[in-house]
C-alpha cells in the first residue's frame, strides 16, 4: 500500500478505537478524523466531502422531513398505538414493532419506516416506562433483515441487480429470489432478538428524563362518543400502569368512580381524572380517542398543532388572583388555556374553570409560542417554560401525510423516480400541504446524524481513492485458492468487514468485480456471490456506522458503539452461517 494508504488506514482505525473505548458522539470522532486527513492534504479536500452531497445522506434528510409530517398530524402515533397495543414487557414490545417492521421492508425502501418510526417509539416509551434503547436496535435490525427479502427491500440490492445487468455474463435477479436466502435469515435474526435482546441490549433511555421536577398535575380527558376505546377495560385500553401517570377516577353521569379497577369497561362521554408529571400529561392527549374536558383550547386563535405547552408559575402580583379561571376569563385575557394546576402537592378535584388561582400555583397552559415573549417579563407571573416537544396531536391531515409517504414509496420502488427524488418531493408536498411547519421541518432533522453519516462516506471514499480498499479486498478473497465454497466465505466476509468500515452500497460496488473476476478464473457461476455479496452488504449490525438506519437510532436509543458489537457480532455470523450454507444449494456453482 501507498504511504497515503497507510495514513488513511491509521485514521480510521484511531477513529473506531474512539468509538468503541469512550462516549464521545460519534459525529464528533468521524469528523475530526476526515478533518485531519483535509488538513495533512492526504485526500483532496472535494473527495473528502463529497459524502456531505451523498444522495445517501441528503435522502436521509429530506426523510426527516416526511417523518415531522407523519409525527405532527398524528399518523405515526396511531400507527405505533396499533402495533405496539397493551405491550408491557421487553420482549413482547420487540415482537410487536418487529413483527410489522421486518414485512413492511421487505417491500417499501427501510429507510423512511425507520425514520417515522423513531419519533413515535421515543413517546410510547416514554408513556410505558420500557426504555427506548429495548426497542430500536430491533427496529433498525428488523428493517435490515425484512430488505433482504426482496429486490426492492434496499438500495443495495437494487444496486448490485443493475451491476449484474451490465455485466453481459450474468443474469439480473427476480423480484422474490433473494428471499430464498433472505427469508430465513430474517427469522433465525427474528428469534435470535427476541432471545437475546432483553439480555444484550442496554438499559438507557436518552429521551426519559430522571423527573427531578416532582410537580404533579391533574388533568381530565373525556372518552369521546366515537372512540375506540368504548367497551374496553381499563387496562386493554393501555391506561393501567402508565409511566409516571395514574388514573385517580372516573367521573360518570355525575357519579365518582374512585380507586378504579383494571377491569372497568369505558363508556362514551366517561370523564377520566389523571394525575401525573408534566411529560405524562402531554403523552396522554395523544392517545386517540380520548379529548380535553375543557372545550377552551378550541377557541383559541390559532392552529393546535401550531401551539405549545408552556409552565408558568402565577405572581402575587397577578391580577386575577382569588378569582376562578372562568370568571377571570383567563383564555381572553392571556389567549392562553389552563389544562392543569399544581399547588404544592394538593390534589385539585374541582373542575379547571371551577378553580380559584393562588399566588404560587403552577399552571400548565396551552398557547401560541409568542406568549413566552409576551409575558416572559410580565409581572403576572413569576416563572415561565416552554416544555420541549409538546405541540398538541390532532390527527389532522394523518390521512394524506400517509398518502404521501406511501406515494414516495411506491414511485421510489417503481422506479419511476430515485429515492432521493421521491424524498424531496414528498418532503416538499408534507411542507406545501402544512402536515409540517417549515420551521419545525427543519428543527427535526438531526444535523448530527448527517455529519457522522457524511464524515463516513468521506472516510470510505478515502479508502477507495488510496487503494486501501482494494487491497483489503483483494488480500482477502486471494485466499481463496481454487476452491469455490471457501471463496463464498472470503467474499461474505470480506464484504461484511467492509461494509461496517465504509458503507454498505460501497462495499457491495467494490467486491462486484473482485468476486466476478475470481469466479470467471475458478469457472464457477457468479450467481452464488452475487446473493453473498448482497448479504454481507445489507447485514450491518455490529457497528452504528455502517448502516444508515443504524447511525439513526444512535442518538435516540443512548447506545455506545459497543452496544452493537455486543449484540450484532453474534447476528452477523448467524446470518452468515445461514447465507453460505444455503446458497450454494439453491444456486449451484
Amino acid at each position: 500500500m501507498t504511504f497515503e494508504a497507510w495514513v488513511v488506514v491509521s485514521v480510521l482505525m484511531f477513529c473506531l478505537a474512539l468509538l468503541i473505548s469512550t462516549k464521545i458522539s460519534a459525529d464528533l470522532i468521524l469528523f475530526g478524523g476526515l478533518a485531519l486527513l483535509i488538513i495533512s492534504g492526504i485526500v483532496p479536500t472535494g473527495l473528502a466531502l463529497e459524502g456531505f452531497s451523498n444522495e445517501g445522506m441528503l435522502t436521509v434528510a429530506a426523510l426527516y422531513v416526511v417523518a415531522a409530517g407523519l409525527k405532527e398530524t398524528g399518523a405515526i402515533q396511531f400507527v405505533v398505538q396499533k402495533v405496539m397495543g397493551n405491550a408491557s414487557t421487553v420482549r413482547s414490545s420487540q415482537l410487536r414493532i418487529m413483527s410489522p417492521v421486518m414485512i413492511m421492508s421487505a417491500f417499501f425502501n427501510n429507510t423512511p419506516i425507520v425514520a417515522s418510526f423513531i419519533p413515535a417509539l421515543e413517546k410510547w416509551s416514554r408513556r410505558t416506562g420500557i426504555p427506548v434503547s429495548k426497542v430500536l436496535i430491533p427496529l433498525s435490525y428488523a428493517a435490515i433483515l425484512g430488505g433482504t427479502c426482496t429486490l426492492i427491500g434496499t438500495s443495495t440490492n437494487l444496486i448490485l441487480n443493475g451491476l449484474l445487468i451490465e455485466e453481459a455474463s450474468t443474469r439480473s435477479l427476480g423480484l422474490f429470489e433473494p428471499a430464498l436466502v433472505g427469508i430465513p435469515c430474517a427469522i433465525a435474526g427474528f428469534f435470535y432478538l427476541l432471545m437475546v435482546g432483553d439480555k444484550l441490549l442496554p438499559n438507557r433511555n436518552s429521551s426519559i428524563d430522571t423527573f427531578q421536577n416532582t410537580r404533579e398535575y391533574t388533568i381530565e380527558m373525556i372518552v369521546e362518543e366515537s372512540s375506540s376505546l368504548i367497551s374496553k377495560s381499563i387496562e386493554e385500553a393501555g391506561l393501567r400502569n402508565l409511566q409516571s401517570l395514574f388514573l385517580a377516577e372516573i367521573i360518570r353521569d355525575n357519579r365518582s368512580i374512585p380507586a378504579v379497577a383494571p377491569h372497568e369497561k369505558l363508556k362514551g362521554g366517561d370523564r377520566l381524572v389523571f394525575i401525573g408529571m408534566v411529560d405524562s400529561i402531554i403523552d396522554v392527549q395523544q392517545i386517540q380517542g380520548l379529548k380535553l374536558a375543557t372545550d377552551q383550547v378550541f377557541k383559541l386563535d390559532s392552529p393546535r398543532r401550531e401551539r405549545v405547552l408552556v409552565e408558568a408559575v402565577v405572581s402575587a402580583s397577578n391580577p386575577i388572583l382569588g378569582r376562578t379561571i372562568r370568571e377571570a376569563g383567563f383564555r381572553d385575557r392571556y389567549n392562553a388555556v389552563v389544562l392543569a394546576v399544581s399547588r404544592s402537592g394538593e390534589r385539585l378535584s374541582k373542575k379547571i374553570g371551577d378553580v380559584k388561582l393562588s399566588s404560587g400555583d403552577t399552571l400548565l397552559l396551552e398557547a401560541h409560542p409568542k406568549f413566552l415573549n409576551q409575558y416572559r417579563n410580565s409581572n403576572d407571573f413569576y416563572l415561565m417554560s416552554s416544555i420541549e416537544d409538546s405541540a398538541p396531536t390532532t390527527y389532522e391531515g394523518a390521512f394524506l401525510s400517509v398518502s404521501v409517504l406511501i406515494g414516495m414509496v411506491v414511485l421510489a420502488g417503481s422506479g419511476i423516480l430515485s429515492m432521493l427524488q421521491a424524498s424531496f418531493l414528498a418532503a416538499s408536498i408534507m411542507i406545501g400541504l402544512k402536515c409540517t411547519r417549515y420551521s419545525q421541518a427543519l428543527e427535526s432533522i438531526d444535523w448530527r446524524v448527517l455529519i457522522a453519516i457524511g464524515s463516513s462516506l468521506g472516510l470510505g471514499s478515502a479508502l477507495e481513492s488510496t487503494g486501501a480498499a482494494v487491497v483489503f479486498a483483494e488480500g482477502i478473497l486471494g485466499l481463496a485458492a481454487s476452491n469455490p465454497m471457501f471463496a463464498l466465505i472470503l467474499t461474505y466476509l470480506c464484504t461484511w468487514l467492509l461494509t461496517e468500515m465504509i458503507t454498505n452500497n460501497a462495499a457491495a460496488v467494490l467486491v462486484f468485480p473482485i468476486a466476478l473476476s475470481i469466479a470467471l478464473e475458478m469457472g464457477v457461476d457468479f450467481m452464488p456471490f452475487a446473493i453473498i455479496i448482497i448479504m454481507g452488504a445489507s447485514a450491518s449490525f455490529s457497528t452504528p456506522i455502517g448502516y444508515q438506519t443504524n447511525l439513526m437510532i444512535y442518538g435516540p436509543g443512548g447506545y455506545r458503539y459497543s452496544d452493537y458489537l455486543k449484540i450484532g457480532v453474534p447476528l452477523n455470523l448467524i446470518v452468515g452461517m445461514i447465507a453460505v450454507s444455503l446458497t450454494p444449494l439453491i444456486w449451484e456453482f
